[in-house]
């Protein structure tokens, strides 16, 4: 793996892990256009991406995260606790659990099967169907809840699945529960931060135990530059554009990606 091609990996993760048109699906046709077949080496390298993306969520958020912590500390020791704040809270923790749930489950089916062409192409189609329905139906006149953030993960949980897209499914979901765009938005990347953070940080591991950052450490830094840099803006344009608009603009996009998907298979 060279520096440009770490570059291109990087740009299109920190783009598209935010942006509902899914990342995964996004780094499969990459690879396939380039001729590459991906090995373990190169799903723990998109982990480890999707990592240095997720650290910006965790700058553009920074306030709310750390109202978050502070709410954790001040919970555990019993003491009084802004109520948005605590539901917030504890509607990402419970939101978080499907996801892990499922992902312990699925793991080796998620780096195998579900990683083929056709599975791709076809889960950016139901991804879309989904954002379609959730855009034209949602309500968009709830406050966020325990129990709507409980049933947001469940959405999450979905994502797993290669094409699907975690934003999409969550904003969807959001957007099914009664919140509305920006909001659907906002908790679908802090919900995200526990499930990318985990995964990213036991992929780092992994690839340091097989030796694969002694190899390719320096193109692995510069690919993570670029996801946390791209994913930064990518964050702030998705939020001002559904302040405005709907989603027609990604549900047409992913439609014509699974199409380009379907030729290339």
């Amino acid at each position: 793996m060279d520096f440009l091609f770490s570059g291109i990996l990087g740009l299109t993760e920190g783009l598209t892990e935010f942006i509902p048109v899914s990342s995964s699906g996004h780094l499969i046709l990459i690879r396939k256009l380039f001729g590459i077949v991906a090995g373990p080496e190169d799903l723990a390298f998109d982990a480890v991406l999707q990592l240095a993306a997720t650290f910006a969520v965790v700058l553009y958020f920074r306030k709310e995260i750390s109202a978050l912590i502070r709410t954790s500390v001040r919970w555990l020791v019993r003491a009084e606790t802004d109520f948005s704040d605590r539901t917030l809270l504890k509607a990402i923790i419970i939101g978080t659990i499907p996801a892990v749930i499922l992902g312990l489950l699925l793991e080796k089916y998620m780096e195998t099967v579900f990683r083929s062409g056709a599975v791709v192409a076809w889960t950016l189609l139901i991804g879309a169907l989904l954002m379609y329905i959730a855009d034209r139906f949602g309500k968009q006149d709830k406050p966020l809840s325990t129990l709507r953030g409980g049933l947001i993960g469940f959405f999450q949980a979905l994502a797993l699945v290669p094409g699907i897209s975690r934003s999409g499914a969550t904003i969807a979901g959001g957007l099914l529960n009664g919140l509305s765009r920006v909001e659907a938005t906002r908790f679908s990347f802090l919900l995200a931060l526990p499930i990318l953070l985990g995964s990213g940080v036991k992929k780092l591991f992994e690839l340091g135990s097989a030796g694969f950052l002694t190899s390719f450490g320096s193109e692995l830094f510069f690919g993570s530059l670029i996801a946390f840099v791209s994913g930064f803006f990518a964050i702030h344009f998705l939020i001002k554009y559904l302040s405005k608009h709907n989603l027609n603009l990604f549900i047409w996009y992913r439609v014509g990606l699974a199409i380009l998907v379907f030729v290339c298979i």
